[in-house]
């Protein structure tokens, strides 16, 4: 019952993202026609807002938006005319899913192991190594990780391609750039908790009981330290999914991030909101997945 209504509590809520962002787009200066390569005299202009029935009220625009969303239609967008907002949904998702899987497989595969090594090093010279990576990742921005990482492996050694998104040696740079800073954060949460867990008084019973120190950590303090660390990955996973627009714009990647970024500059109200309730479907579904796995990792937590 507690997910039935979690489901039911969202439904005003994304009433409400989708109100707040088709407002503030009405809100701010400017119009989705202002950028066009040659000024349209008054008449197109007149007409182009007749046609997307820009001239009616804000609410008036945003109750037919509504109508169309019920049945599953995002939409036209006024500025890439020839594609509705599902088509461009359609088209760049898969590539932003795409990036944000492997850029999270990358983060999980690198934070947990060294978020569990520095844990089982506290206090040697392998933790304070490892935590200065950890901190590393976290403080240094994908805008100067991609670069980096181009100029090595493709500028220098010419290891890997420079752009796009076509063959799978292009899908290597572009998620190692945009996991790096999850992978240190991960690293960060799992030390933690695994700290945490090894001082537990369950941990400490084990222990005394003379199970071996490997077995101890990894079949029982790891199932309680990852808990924060699943409880980070909905929204880092929801963030990733519907991916960068720093790591797509250096790697010329054609995903979701791409088409955000253009839709604001451009005023393109409908993709806006679009997209942003396609991130907030992302992250609300995410979290509710991560509730459902708190249950499976800890039997101790109970929703009512």
């Amino acid at each position: 019952m507690y997910f039935v209504r979690r489901l039911i509590f969202e439904i005003p809520l994304l009433l409400l993202i989708s109100a707040l962002a088709f407002t503030l787009m009405h809100l701010a200066p400017g119009g989705p026609f202002d950028s066009e390569r040659a000024p349209a005299s008054p008449e197109i202009e007149r007409n182009l807002h007749a046609k997307y029935h820009l001239n009616d009220p804000v609410w008036k625009q945003y109750l037919d938006y509504l109508g169309n969303l019920a049945h599953g239609d995002f939409g036209a967008s006024l500025k890439y005319r020839d594609h509705s907002i599902n088509d461009i949904i359609t088209q760049a998702l898969p590539v932003s899913a795409t990036l944000g899987f492997l850029a999270f497989g990358f983060a999980m595969g690198v934070g947990l192991p060294l978020g569990f090594f520095t844990a089982a090093k506290r206090g040697r010279w392998e933790d304070f190594a490892g935590s200065f990576l950890a901190v590393l990742a976290v403080c240094i921005p994908a805008l100067v990780v991609a670069p980096l990482l181009i100029l090595i492996f493709s500028i220098k050694l010419r290891l890997l391609p420079v752009a796009l998104w076509e063959t799978p040696w292009h899908m290597i740079l572009p998620p190692i750039a945009l996991g790096l800073f999850f992978a240190g954060k991960i690293a960060r949460l799992m030390r933690e908790g695994m700290l945490n867990a090894m001082q537990s008084e369950f941990v400490v019973a084990a222990r005394a009981k003379g199970i071996p120190e490997n077995r101890l950590l990894l079949k029982h303090a790891v199932r309680i330290a990852i808990l924060p660390v699943v409880s980070y990955s909905g929204p880092m996973l929801a963030d990733l999914l519907t991916g960068s627009f720093v790591i797509e714009n250096i790697f010329q990647i054609p995903g979701i991030g791409v088409f955000f970024v253009n839709s604001t500059e451009n005023r393109d109200y409908t993709l806006v909101v679009g997209l942003s309730l396609l991130y907030a479907i992302l992250l609300i579904g995410l979290n509710l997945v991560v509730d459902l796995a708190y249950t499976w990792l800890d039997p101790r937590v109970k929703y009512e």
